[in-house]
This record gives structure tokens, C-alpha cells and sequence, in this order.
């Protein structure tokens, strides 16, 4: 997994120094305006204007969020017939064609707008899977943790502007015109697939022989006793940002007003994860993958005893918001650099095996969620966020200290 990495643009081969890392900020804004902006974001808003009952709002989200827990079963297509960063743009197109038929519509809530919209979240998520592909190409460590940063910088950001301007203008503007704006946003990022840099198919001359070599590959990523503690990080309680949602049910306990937490929770915390997934690309790429990702999961879960040791005032509410989102932002992008660490070359079936992990990252979500709830039912408001706290630190820990021990036996090995 260990690879020599050098620590300056100027010092990379020539192929690495054109490979653009920051174009992945572009290249997943089709899906972030879908998946964050519109079905995490607006849509519940969109279909209480139209007299949807809250409770059925929140089933049609859950439904058309459903995708992204399961695109790893359509997902690998991106690995065949042209080239990925085709898929991207093809994807796109679709997406916000379906997207335009269901806001022209009269009610999204229909039997027809909900189904509508949920073709265009399955065909949205071909997008994740074919960047996380591409970037599995990238040949440089350094480009890789770029790519990392960028991918979570424009799926925040873009998810973020994306909600900012279906809520804004719902009301104020008829659906049908939305429905283009938004489509617009989907198309005009997807074209800077066509900048990105080309990477010729693998051709296979039969179904057996494809078959065979995306067993070896993925037999090469999953099966080995070095990917279990790769899987426990993507599927381990630490750095799943649960407590973003759950920050909102807890403000006013701290004095905190709704038009605040609209605040924090909303552009602004989406600018705070956004700079965090930012940094986490200053962290040197000498430092391996999970190392790094483990070390900031404690930082970010130790943001949390702000919340469960301060005082409920406001400002502490802020200032413990702050530190969460910024760092959790951080996580995020390092997520997406262990699992390209995992994964090693992309080969005929990088996004397939991208998806397949990259879903199991969203697992942590859910079960946080719900043990997060248990503490503050056990504990009241203190001791929700230390119910993360306190998992999550742990949880982290032991697998730090087992990358770090392995690291160290595996130099000795070298030495001798």
C-alpha cells in the first residue's frame, strides 16, 4: 500500500503535474445538486408549499435518498463501453432532462413527480462512482489527497448554493422555472467532464476474461487481512458527521434561536465543512491516508465535549459548531483518501469497487444517529454529544494505534 510520494508540484512526473485535482470539485456538483441541494435539502420544503403532510415529506426523501445507499449495484457501469468522465457528462444530461418533466409537473408530490424524481437521484449517483474511478487513476499520492479535497469541497458547496436557491426562490417563482435553473446547475458544472484528462478503456476480448480480471481486482482490495481495518474505519462510528443533523434538536437548549441555527447549520456550515475538506489537503501525503483520517476523527470528536462540558449558552453553542463542522469537513475528504488508498489502482473495475465502499461510509450515519439519540435519552442534552464523544474517540483510537504499530513493525521489516 506504501508508495514513495513526493511533497511539491515541481517534483512530480510530468503525467501527474496535468492531472487537474481540483476539476473534481465539477465533476460530482451534478450529483450534489441533486442529492444535498434537492432530495437532503429543499425537497421536504418544496412539498409542504404544496400542502404535502410532513410525515409523507419526509417518506418521499428517505425513498429518493435510497440511491446513494445502493448505486454500488448500478454503479459499476461507469467502468465500461466509454470512458468515465463521458458517464459524468451522459448522467448529467439525463438527470436534469427527468428533472425539468418532474418540476413541469403541477404537484412533485404525485405518484409520477415522486418517481420521476427518484430516476433522477439513481441516474444522479453514476457521477460519484465514476469520480471515484477517475481519481483511483491519478498516479500521485499528493494528487490524490487534492482530488479528496476537491471532490467534498464541491459536493458541499454546490450541494449548499443549490439548497440556498431552490428555497429562496420557491414561491417567488413558478416550479416549472426552478426545475430549469435547476437543471442548469446541473448541466454547466457536468461540462467540465470534457476538461478532464482522458484514460483509454481496459479492453478485454471476452465475458469470461472481463470477468477474471475484475474478480483478481477486487480480490486484491477486499480480500486481505489489510483491507479489515480499512473497512472498520469506513464503517466505524468515527468521523460520520452524525451529530450535523442532531445539532439543531439540541440549540435550544443553549438559547439558541431557529433564525441562528438557519445560520450555523446552513451556509455557514457548509462554508466551515467545506474549508475544512480544504485543509485536510495541506496535510502532507507523506502521512498515510488512515493515520491522518484517525488522527482528525479525535480532533473532531473531542470538539464535541464543548457541548457536553460547557455551559448551555449561546456562544458556546457557536463556538462547539464551529470547531464540529470545520472538522468534520476534514474527515470527510480524508474518508475519500483512505478509500483510495484501499482501493490502489482503479483498473477495470475502480468504480465499481469505489462505490461498494463508498457506500459502507454511509452506514455509520444512520447507527450514530440512533445511538446519539439513545444518549440524549439516557442523559438528556449533555449527553448526546457525549454518547459520539466517547464512541467515536475510542473507536478511533484503537485503530490509530493498530495503523501506527503496523506501520512501525512493517519499517523494521524494511530495515532488516
Amino acid at each position: 500500500m506504501s508508495r514513495a510520494v513526493p511533497e511539491a508540484v515541481g517534483e512530480l512526473p510530468k503525467s501527474a503535474q496535468h492531472e487537474r485535482p481540483w476539476l473534481f470539485a465539477f465533476l460530482i456538483a451534478p450529483d450534489a445538486v441533486i442529492s444535498l441541494g434537492l432530495v437532503s435539502g429543499a425537497l421536504t420544503f418544496l412539498l409542504r408549499n404544496e400542502g404535502v403532510d410532513p410525515g409523507r415529506a419526509a417518506t418521499i426523501s428517505a425513498l429518493i435518498a435510497l440511491p446513494h445507499a445502493i448505486y454500488f449495484l448500478w454503479g459499476p457501469i461507469t467502468d465500461f463501453w466509454f470512458q468515465r468522465r463521458y458517464w459524468i457528462f451522459a448522467a448529467s444530461v439525463a438527470a436534469a432532462a427527468l428533472l425539468v418533466c418532474a418540476f413541469g409537473l403541477a404537484r412533485l408530490g404525485t405518484t409520477l413527480g415522486v418517481s420521476l424524481l427518484f430516476l433522477v437521484a439513481s441516474i444522479a449517483v453514476l457521477s460519484p462512482a465514476a469520480c471515484g474511478g477517475m481519481m483511483a487513476t491519478l498516479t500521485s499520492e499528493v494528487n490524490r489527497r487534492r482530488a479528496s479535497s476537491f471532490y467534498q469541497v464541491g459536493s458541499l458547496a454546490i450541494g449548499a448554493v443549490a439548497v440556498y436557491a431552490i428555497t429562496s426562490l420557491a414561491g417567488r417563482i413558478s416550479l416549472r422555472v426552478i426545475g430549469l435553473i435547476v437543471a442548469a446547475m446541473i448541466l454547466l458544472p457536468a461540462l467540465f467532464a470534457f476538461e478532464a484528462r482522458s484514460e483509454p478503456l481496459i479492453q478485454t476480448r471476452t465475458v469470461q476474461e472481463t470477468v477474471a480480471l475484475i474478480f483478481d481486482e477486487c480480490k486484491a482490495t477486499f480480500w486481505r487481512w489489510e483491507a479489515i481495518p480499512y473497512l472498520l474505519i469506513v464503517t466505524g462510528p468515527a468521523g460520520s458527521g452524525a451529530m450535523i443533523g442532531l445539532l439543531g434538536a439540541i440549540a435550544r437548549d443553549y438559547g439558541v434561536t431557529g433564525q441562528q441555527v438557519g445560520w450555523i447549520n446552513g451556509v455557514a456550515g457548509a462554508l466551515l465543512t467545506s474549508a475544512g475538506a480544504l485543509a485536510a489537503s495541506l496535510i502532507p501525503a507523506k502521512v498515510p491516508a488512515p493515520i491522518a483520517y484517525l488522527v482528525c476523527t479525535i480532533i473532531n470528536a473531542a470538539t464535541l465535549a464543548v457541548f457536553a462540558l460547557g455551559p448551555m449558552r449561546p456562544a458556546v453553542y457557536f463556538s462547539g459548531t464551529i470547531f464540529y463542522l470545520f472538522t468534520v469537513g476534514t474527515c470527510y475528504a480524508l474518508t475519500t483518501a483512505v478509500i483510495l488508498e484501499m482501493m490502489g489502482a482503479s483498473g477495470k473495475s475502480g468504480s465499481g469497487r469505489y462505490s461498494v465502499v463508498n457506500s459502507l461510509a454511509n452506514v455509520p450515519v444512520a447507527y450514530m444517529i440512533w445511538l446519539d439519540g439513545r444518549g440524549y435519552a439516557l442523559w438528556g442534552t449533555r449527553g448526546m454529544p457525549a454518547m459520539d464523544l466517547v464512541v467515536s474517540a475510542v473507536a478511533a483510537s484503537v485503530l490509530l494505534a493498530h495503523f501506527v504499530v503496523s506501520r512501525r513493525r512493517r519499517r523494521a521489516r524494511m530495515v532488516a
